[in-house]
C-alpha cells in the first residue's frame, strides 16, 4: 500500500466496504504497520439499503456482519464508526473533524464504485487529508495479468493457466494493538455528522435458512468445514444440489468476512493431506472456481460497459419477447418445469441458490422463455445473498451466450440436467412440497422453443467478436 513516508500526524480512517474482517486485510494491515491510531469505519448509505439491487438477504448478511466487526475493533483497541449517508459527502467531512491525517481503503473492479473512489481522493486531498488504496478482494490484481499480445483476458481457459501460475499471497494477521485517540473536539462532533449509535434493523424472514452465514468467524468455520469434509469430493458434489457438496463460502466472499488469501490457503493445507487422485482432483476444480470469480473481476475491470449490455456486439439486436407472464411464473418458480421452480423457491426464500441451477434457470429464461437476460441478472441481484455484480453479470452472459465464452451457443435442456444431477428427484420434493399435488403443467415446450431460439441466433448479424 502506497502510505506516504512523511506523515506528522498519527490519525488514520480506514473504510470498510468489501473487507468485513480484521484478519487478511492487506489495506488495513499495511496502516496498522504504518500507525496504530487508525479508526475503522463504514457508511451506511440509505440509498444503497433501500435501492432495487440490495436483496434482503445480502443487507442482514451485512448488518450482522458489521455487529461483529464492531467487537472485533474494540478487541483489537480502536473502533469501528458508522455513518449515514453518501460517502462523498461524509467521508471528508468525519477526516476532518476527527483531524485524521489521511483515509485509506481497498480497491473494487466495480465502474460506479472506481468512480466514485476518484472523487472522494479528491475531495480528501483537496482538503489536506492523504489517501491510500490497494487490492485486497483479488489474488491477481487484474492489472497483473495480460495475454502475450498484452491485452486483457477475455476467455477464461488461458487465463486459468496464467493466474494458477502467479504467486499467491499468505494470509497476514489481525492487528491486535491499535489506538482509540480521542477527537480534536472531545466526544462532541460537528452537529449533523450522521454517526449511527447503534445498527439499524431490517428484519428478514429467510436469515434461519440461508446456508451462507455472516461474520468473519462463521466464515473461517465454514472454510474449515468444507475443506475437512465435501471439498474431497467437490468434482462430483458441486453438480448435485440435493448435497452439501458445496463451501457456502460465496457470501463471505462477496462480503469479505473471509479473504480469497485464507480460501486458497486452506485449499492447499487440503492439498497436503491428499490421498488420492481424486481428492487432488476436486481441490484443483475448486481452486479452479476460484478463479473463476477472479476471472469476472478482471472482466468488469477492464470491460466496464459489461455492467450495461453484453460483450459480445450482435446481441445488440437479439428480439427478446419479454412476455411478462412467463418471466412473472419463472420469478414465482411456476413454470411448470420442476427443478427450474425448485430452484427460484430456493433462491427466494433463501437468499441463495446452488450453481448448477443457477445455470438451469438462467438457461430457461433465456433460452426456453426468451427473455432479455438482464431481466434474470436484476431479479438475481435483488434476493442473491452473494449478488456480486462481477460475478452475476459474468454468469448470466455465460448462460446467455452474450459473453466471453469461446462457445458459440449453449443450451441446457432442464429435464435431462434434471434427472442427471437430482435423480431421485430430492432437491426438487425438497423446494416443492406441492409437485405431486396441484404443481402446474410446463407453460412452455423445451424443444419447441429450442428450434424457436436458435432460429432467432441465426438471424443475427454476423458480426466481429
Amino acid at each position: 500500500m502506497a502510505i506516504p513516508s512523511s506523515i506528522s500526524a498519527p490519525r488514520w480512517l480506514f473504510w470498510h466496504r468489501r473487507d468485513l474482517r480484521l484478519a487478511d486485510n492487506l489495506g488495513l494491515a499495511a496502516l496498522a504497520a504504518f500507525t496504530p491510531a487508525v479508526t475503522g469505519v463504514f457508511v451506511l448509505d440509505p440509498a444503497e439499503l433501500a435501492g432495487p439491487t440490495m436483496a434482503p438477504a445480502r443487507r442482514w448478511f451485512l448488518l450482522e456482519s458489521l455487529a461483529e466487526l464492531q467487537q472485533r475493533w474494540r478487541q483489537a483497541g480502536s473502533r469501528l464508526l458508522l455513518l449515514q449517508g453518501d460517502p462523498l459527502e461524509q467521508l471528508p467531512r468525519l477526516a476532518a473533524a476527527l483531524g485524521a491525517e489521511g483515509v485509506a481503503w481497498n480497491r473494487d473492479v466495480e465502474p460506479q464504485v472506481r468512480e466514485r473512489d476518484r472523487s472522494l481522493a479528491a475531495s480528501l486531498r483537496a482538503q489536506g487529508q492523504r489517501v491510500a488504496a490497494d487490492w485486497d478482494q483479488l489474488l491477481v490484481p487484474p492489472e497483473q495479468l495480460y495475454t502475450g499480445a498484452g491485452e486483457p483476458y477475455r476467455v477464461y481457459g488461458p487465463y486459468w493457466r496464467r493466474w494458477a501460475e502467479q504467486p499467491k499471497a499468505t494470509p497476514v494477521a489481525a492487528p491486535t494493538n491499535l489506538l482509540d485517540l480521542p477527537s480534536p473536539l472531545g466526544e462532541q462532533l460537528p452537529e449533523g455528522l450522521p454517526l449511527l449509535p447503534q445498527l439499524p434493523s431490517y428484519p428478514w424472514a429467510g436469515a434461519a435458512a440461508c446456508p451462507c452465514r455472516p461474520g468473519e468467524k462463521a466464515a473461517l468455520d465454514q472454510l474449515q468445514q468444507f475443506s475437512s469434509g465435501p471439498l474431497d469430493s467437490y468434482e462430483e458434489g458441486r453438480n448435485l444440489p440435493a448435497q452439501a457438496g458445496t463451501s457456502w463460502l460465496s457470501g463471505a466472499l462477496r462480503a469479505g468476512t473471509i479473504s480469497p488469501r485464507t480460501a486458497w490457503q486452506g485449499s492447499l493445507e487440503a492439498l497436503k493431506g491428499c490421498r488420492s487422485d481424486e481428492q487432488r482432483r476436486s481441490i484443483t476444480v475448486w481452486q479452479q472456481e476460484l478463479a473463476w470469480r477472479e476471472f469476472y473481476q478482471q472482466a468488469l475491470f477492464h470491460f466496464p460497459s459489461l455492467a450495461d449490455g453484453p460483450y459480445r456486439p450482435q446481441w445488440h439486436h437479439f428480439p427478446w419477447e419479454n412476455n411478462p407472464e412467463w418471466l412473472l411464473a419463472w420469478q414465482q418458480g411456476l413454470t411448470g418445469v420442476p427443478i427450474v421452480d425448485a430452484a427460484m423457491r430456493q433462491l427466494v426464500q433463501t437468499g441463495w441458490m446452488h450453481n448448477r441451477c443457477r445455470m438451469i434457470v438462467a438457461s430457461f429464461l433465456v433460452k426456453d422463455l426468451i427473455c432479455d437476460w438482464r431481466s434474470g441478472e436484476a431479479f438475481f441481484m435483488a434476493h442473491l445473498v452473494d449478488g456480486d455484480l462481477a460475478a452475476n453479470n459474468g454468469g448470466w452472459q455465460w448462460s446467455a451466450s452474450s459473453g466471453m465464452d469461446p462457445k458459440p451457443l449453449r443450451i441446457f435442456n432442464p429435464t435431462t440436467q434434471a434427472s442427471k444431477f437430482d435423480p431421485e428427484a430430492t432437491y426438487i420434493r425438497q423446494w416443492l412440497p406441492d409437485l405431486d399435488h396441484g404443481h402446474p403443467a410446463p407453460i412452455v415446450d423445451h424443444r419447441l422453443q429450442q428450434a424457436r431460439f436458435k432460429a432467432l441466433y441465426a438471424a443475427l448479424p454476423k458480426l466481429r467478436d
